[in-house]
């Protein structure tokens, strides 16, 4: 909960056009201060932002148990939902933000992987992060109105942790994200609030979709 009513002012700064890193100064034009103290703040947000990492955490912790990776779990949810609001606000996915995931996810699943009572695999989970990004690349090069750089860039961090539990983790959680995303898009075309051009985003499902794959990968 605490992650979570610190995220309002990453992702007020954060939700900028795809040519800036990041935003600056405050609505009141405001300069944040350097360091910590300009990220970590609260804000407009920051109570539902709060539940859900303590809901998701919550979850996870009773499911994965008492292993090493659940510290890696932990660690990833306050990025992932900062990852969402972004990408709900203004339809990107920061580099800022997925590349270090990818980067930090494997290296601890690595240290994971060294520890006794884990119960995954580092070696797949790197496998299942490279096919993961491979796949979404692709779809990006098929069709890059559809699929965004950024969601490419997001993938590898999800299959890191979906292969950490095998290919039918892999498997299920990419499904359940696209599944979710069409079944969204379809309910908002009846509901006349978008039409087949209008671009959605999709980090948010691909995050959903992740977490399912753990939670299915652990049972």
């Amino acid at each position: 909960m605490a992650a979570g009513l610190a995220l309002p002012r990453a992702a007020y700064r954060l939700a900028v056009e795809p040519d800036e890193p990041w935003c600056a100064a405050d609505a009141a034009g405001r300069p944040f201060p350097a360091g910590v103290r300009g990220w970590a703040g609260r804000g407009e947000g920051g109570a539902p932002l709060a539940v859900l990492c303590a809901v998701v955490c919550a979850g996870l912790a009773s499911t994965v148990g008492d292993t090493p990776e659940l510290a890696v779990w932990l660690l990833l949810v306050p990025l992932c939902v900062l990852l969402g609001r972004v990408d709900l606000a203004v339809q990107r996915l920061p580099d800022v933000l997925t590349l270090p995931a990818a980067v930090g996810t494997g290296a601890l699943l690595g240290g994971a992987a060294l520890l006794p009572g884990h119960e995954g695999s580092w070696g797949r989970a790197l496998a299942g992060g490279g096919v993961l990004g491979a796949l979404y690349f692709v779809l990006h090069l098929v069709h890059p109105g559809g699929m965004g750089f950024g969601d490419v860039k997001l993938a590898p961090t999800l299959g890191l942790a979906l292969g950490w539990y095998g290919w039918s983790a892999v498997v299920a959680g990419t499904l359940v994200g696209f599944g979710l995303g069409a079944g969204v898009g379809l309910v908002l075309l009846a509901m006349r609030r978008v039409d087949r051009r209008t671009p959605i985003p999709f980090g948010p499902f691909m995050l959903l979709g992740a977490l399912a794959g753990v939670l299915l990968g652990t049972a």
